[in-house]
């Protein structure tokens, strides 16, 4: 009889954590489709939407050491870009996806192929209200190291003036 119930609990645990395991996949194809979509729509000048999908909270980071927004300010920025349909195209190469315990917080981070070459994208999304809303997105340019001196140089004047700001 002992047998019998350890055998059904494991039974039953597997179970549960095949559902579990069957629910994060398909949250996090669903994901996957939403981030996508909010790329294409920005690659479709398509603001309405792409602006729709970030929280009422969410910051965006660009690749400029000043490119910090919040929603409204990015709309602003980005208004003029999508009014000339001169937006632009990221692809994800490669997208990594984490959910938390209640799977109503995602982190991600992304290989992008832009304009700007090899870039990487990380954010966060929150299901509330029965929706995923970004709450944060971070654009960075992938620089080789072996090019990093370089780059250093280029962006050595520019960085003295914004670290100013800090001093």
């Amino acid at each position: 009889m002992k047998y019998s119930v350890f055998i059904f609990l494991l039974v039953l645990g597997s179970c549960s954590n095949s559902l579990q395991n069957n629910k994060s996949d398909h949250l996090e194809d669903t994901i996957h489709k939403l981030i996508n979509q909010w790329h294409q729509n920005a690659a479709n000048s398509n603001l309405e939407a792409y602006i729709d999908f970030m929280d009422s909270t969410c910051i965006y980071v660009g690749t400029d050491a000043t490119e910090k927004w919040t929603k409204d300010e990015f709309e602003i920025f980005c208004k003029p870009y999508f009014d000339k349909k001169k937006t632009w195209d990221f692809k994800s190469i490669d997208r990594t996806i984490t959910l938390d315990q209640n799977q109503s917080t995602a982190w991600f981070y992304e290989i992008l192929q832009t304009h700007m070459g090899t870039c990487r994208g990380s954010g966060v999304l929150k299901y509330k209200n029965q929706q995923w809303k970004l709450q944060q997105y971070i654009l960075s340019l992938a620089i080789p190291n072996e090019d990093m001196n370089e780059v250093k140089k280029v962006i050595q004047y520019n960085d003295s003036i914004f670290q100013s700001c800090y001093k």
